[in-house]
């Protein structure tokens, strides 16, 4: 007999101002909070197994940091690392751990988060009681969008602007699902998880913002009593907020930016209110199920880099020192195409000397018939579609930025067209169909009985 249970536990992460803002190819140090970051925790168990299942208001987490964080809450709870899975929900207004900039406040708050996830992790688990589990999808339309474009010119552009004239159309097909796990606690608060795929990078500026996903969960928790709301992102890695092709009111609270994106603090109210109005359509209407199993699988796969020409060497190094000493105005690119040029000028230099190859760690925790699969970057909408059809699953999650975080995962037909994912990715091609195998046969190990060691 199972004995399903669940605990809750939320932490604030806030960083101090001056800390670089992650993102963008440019540094940003910030200068406000528009809200709090946090860090939210939930601790299940079915009697035999327990896992910690963090969502972090963090752009990433890249391996470097996050293999001792796992160490760590690990042997200041006493779950096993297999079954820690922390993801970040990619907010584009977050610190930003590695880099050159403000070295000191970067190493203190690099302590202070270990500090801060370790104490959630055991006010969760301390916070367990007996609970039962339901699920459901709905869809919050309006708010994503492909930002990956196919152009007059047969050329393929990330983000080309609001009415251009030279775009023929979107390439991908957007996923609007929002699912929901409803775990309802004996006298305690119910534990609402929520899980949709658009990036967090509404806002922009030198500011500290959860974006969207912190706006879902306050607004949840005002329209839902007794309810905690825990946020996870999808598959985003072609996926943003711009409606290149705008009417009515829906350039309210938004401008444009310097990359020919429009950001804005209260398109991100609007998207968290979409999606919280999404949550609040399924949450009263899940299907609940009798007993909720509880396992974990994690595994390693290797992928292959994208290591540059050598010949392509001294115009990338030419390329970073005109950007990164001001003088963009000598670069013949302007918005999000010099961003593109940037990154994959960086992406050049990163990898002229190696590693041939990178470690990708996956992840999996079950909760009876729904399945989280972290993925360690960011993965397109399409690979995010196919993890979601994995068989003899209710429903099966694609989380990004789960467990260390090492880039893009474009389709193996997005190398030979092209943009901003594909030129700056790490990996060579075929990356985005291996991660996808690997979460596929992790989910399959995982439902057919194989866990992770037991915590007692």
């Amino acid at each position: 007999m199972l004995h399903f249970m669940a605990g809750f536990a939320r932490v604030n992460i806030t960083p101090p101002l001056g800390i670089p803002v992650a993102g963008y190819y440019q540094v940003r140090l910030a200068q406000s909070v528009l809200d709090e970051l946090e860090a939210n925790t939930v601790a299940v168990s079915d009697g035999t197994r327990t896992a910690l299942i963090f969502s972090v208001d963090l752009l990433e987490i890249k391996s470097e940091f996050c293999e001792p964080l796992l160490d760590q809450v690990s042997q200041e709870t006493g779950v096993p690392r297999d079954c820690i899975f922390i993801a970040c929900t990619h907010t584009h207004t977050g610190p930003q751990l590695d880099g050159d900039e403000a070295p000191r406040l970067r190493s203190e708050y690099v302590t202070f988060l270990g500090r801060r996830l370790s104490d959630a992790g055991r006010m969760a688990l301390q916070d367990m009681s007996p609970a039962r589990m339901g699920w459901g999808t709905a869809h919050a339309p309006g708010i994503a969008f492909i930002r990956r474009f196919r152009m007059k010119d047969g050329t393929i552009h990330t983000n080309p602007g609001i009415f251009n004239p030279d775009v023929i159309g979107p390439v991908g097909e957007i996923d609007d699902r929002v699912s929901a796990v409803r775990l309802d606690r004996e006298g305690k608060d119910s534990i609402l998880i929520a899980h949709f795929a658009v990036h967090p990078d509404t806002i922009g500026g030198c500011v500290i913002s959860a974006d969207w996903p912190g706006w879902t969960r306050r607004f949840a928790e005002k329209a839902i009593e007794h309810v905690k709301c825990v946020v996870f992102n999808g598959a985003i890695g072609d996926v943003n907020h711009v409606n290149t092709q705008p009417a009515g009111g829906y350039m309210n609270d938004l401008k444009m930016d310097f990359d020919d994106c429009v950001r804005g603090y209260g398109h991100s109210r609007h998207m968290g209110r979409t999606v919280a109005g999404a949550l609040m359509q399924i949450y009263d209407k899940v299907t609940y199920c009798e007993e909720a199993d509880i396992g974990a699988l994690q595994t390693v796969i290797r992928c292959p880099s994208n290591r540059p020409d050598p010949a392509g060497i001294p115009a990338a190094k030419r390329l970073c020192e005109l950007h990164w000493s001001g003088q963009d105005d000598q670069i013949p690119y302007t918005g999000m195409q010099l961003t593109t040029v940037v990154a994959e000028a960086e992406r050049m230099l990163a990898l002229e000397n190696g590693p041939d190859d990178f470690a990708l760690r996956l992840s999996a925790v079950r909760l009876g018939p729904v399945a989280l699969c972290g993925i360690p970057g960011e993965p397109f909408s399409q690979t995010g579609r196919e993890i979601k059809a994995a068989p003899g699953w209710a429903l099966s999650l694609p989380c990004c930025c789960v467990n260390g975080y090492a880039n893009y995962f474009p389709l193996a037909k997005d190398y030979a067209e092209g943009g901003y994912e594909a030129r700056s990715s790490l990996f060579k091609a075929g990356v985005a169909e291996e991660v996808r195998d690997g979460c596929l046969a992790l989910l399959d190990a995982l439902k057919n009985g194989k866990a992770a060691k037991a915590h007692e």
